[in-house]
């Protein structure tokens, strides 16, 4: 019986052995290597006075667009920024950096990265050495994120920290930055971005900042003064414009009750036309390129001031502008081009003041190069009251709704809100190809 047992055991366990080696091998997936990001050399060289980007050892231009991932709509608008010739885009902060480096590498382009360094204007202290130690600790963090990703062209270290500042001790924290950088990061150049261009702060840069590589500056109306300030400020070395435009909202007229008076699409791309041909690019000693501002939707005084797309994603004829200037061809169907727009006969500066509840006619006069049928959107806004500073965030009025009665071929009866104060009217004027034209009138209803 014992032997009986035996035999069983060895059997059994002789059959579950060979059950386990027909058993079906199912192969493990390979594990996949982790990307090893690599850094693309940029260098600024000079030669004979004259100074120019190297990017993997070739002449650079930056053909370039400002870029706010969240507000701006998303990757949307890479595409077109390729398509219409523009090489680079420029950020803000590191918020988003790696979707931003990440989307950018996929459309050939580079990014100038902002380092989000605080401003004195909204509480930061310059005198608390503590604080600036943390904040060159936390930039060396962010540096080291992203030093190494292929799209990365240099550091924007802050952004206009000389708007509404009292303390130079600043710059002396930006330096710390630069050298920082130039410590850990060796493949990419540095700069910060100055809010348009006083010889105090060239000063205090050339002798507080000797780490920083090239000066940076955002300007607008002023911006045809650029190359000749530049130099009468005693800056030796290039210089990026890194935000121009049409005039702000700061360099406009105003109506009577100070509300300022924006251009149209066309106004503005005119203005793109003259301040690139004359300025930007007649400047080859110096000038390394430039980023309009801004390519995408904000809302900052009106949700199409500096906007180059409107929140639906259209292009207005800005778009096209750049694309012309930067590639000599313009694109193959053209924005609608809005020549004016009339409320009750009125231009904008003739100071439109309505009763409550009244209508009163609107004119617009859109041609398109295509000819293309033309669509007419209205919006009725009250004039943006979230006012704030240097860009930063602003809520978007709420629009009104079922006062503006629209016509045929640009017409419309505009009924005046009941409640007193200041307004815009705004038009879209669309060609069903996501091409737009934008203007808007303010007003004031009056008891």
């Amino acid at each position: 019986m014992l032997n009986t047992l035996r035999e069983y055991f060895r059997f059994t366990v002789l059959m579950a052995l060979l059950s386990g080696c027909n058993r079906e091998i199912v192969p493990q997936p390979e594990q996949e290597e982790p990307v090893r990001l690599q850094a693309v050399k940029v260098e600024l060289r000079q030669s004979n006075g004259t100074f120019q980007l190297y990017r993997a050892n070739q002449p650079y231009y930056i053909t370039g667009g400002g870029y706010f991932l969240r507000n701006g709509g998303g990757i949307r608008y890479l595409d077109r920024l390729a398509a219409c010739g523009g090489n680079s885009i420029r950020t803000w902060s590191t918020q988003d950096a790696k979707q931003e480096l990440d989307s950018a590498l996929k459309y050939g382009l580079t990014v100038t990265v902002g380092l989000d360094v605080a401003r004195e204007r909204l509480g930061f202290d310059y005198n608390n050495t503590e604080a600036v130690a943390k904040q060159l600790q936390e930039m060396r963090a962010e540096v080291l994120k992203y030093k190494d990703h292929p799209a990365l062209l240099m550091w924007g270290i802050g952004n206009e920290l000389n708007m509404s500042y009292t303390n130079p001790k600043v710059w002396d924290a930006v330096n710390d930055i630069a050298k920082m950088i130039h410590e850990v990061d060796p493949n990419h150049p540095t700069t910060t971005m100055l809010a348009d261009l006083t010889q105090p702060e060239v000063v205090y840069i050339k002798t507080r900042c000797p780490a920083i590589d090239l000066l940076s500056v955002n300007m607008y109306g002023a911006l045809p003064k650029a190359p000749n300030l530049v130099r009468d400020y005693g800056w030796e070395g290039a210089y990026l414009v890194s935000e121009w435009g049409h005039n702000a909202y700061w360099e406009v007229p105003e109506t009577a009750w100070r509300a300022p008076i924006e251009q149209n699409s066309r106004e503005k791309a005119e203005d793109y036309k003259v301040r690139y041909e004359t300025t930007i690019k007649a400047d080859p000693e110096r000038c390394l390129g430039s980023y309009i501002f801004l390519w995408g939707q904000k809302q900052e005084r009106t949700p199409t001031w500096f906007s180059l797309f409107t929140e639906a994603g259209e292009a207005t004829e800005g778009v096209d502008m750049m694309q012309y200037l930067w590639t000599g061809s313009w694109p193959q169907n053209r924005a609608p081009r809005l020549e004016f727009m009339l409320l009750d006969g009125k231009r904008a500066w003739e100071n439109s003041y309505v009763q409550p509840g009244q209508r009163y006619p609107v004119t617009v006069k859109v041609t398109d190069p295509d000819n293309d049928a033309i669509t007419y959107r209205w919006e009725l806004l009250p004039e943006s009251t979230a006012i704030t500073e240097g860009g930063d965030a602003e809520t978007r009025p709420l629009a009104i709704a079922g006062l503006v009665t629209s016509g045929s071929d640009g017409q419309a009866t505009l009924k005046a809100p009941d409640i007193e104060g200041a307004y815009r009217l705004f038009v879209y004027a669309t060609d069903g190809k996501n091409k737009v034209a934008t203007a808007n009138m303010p007003f004031f209803v009056l008891k």
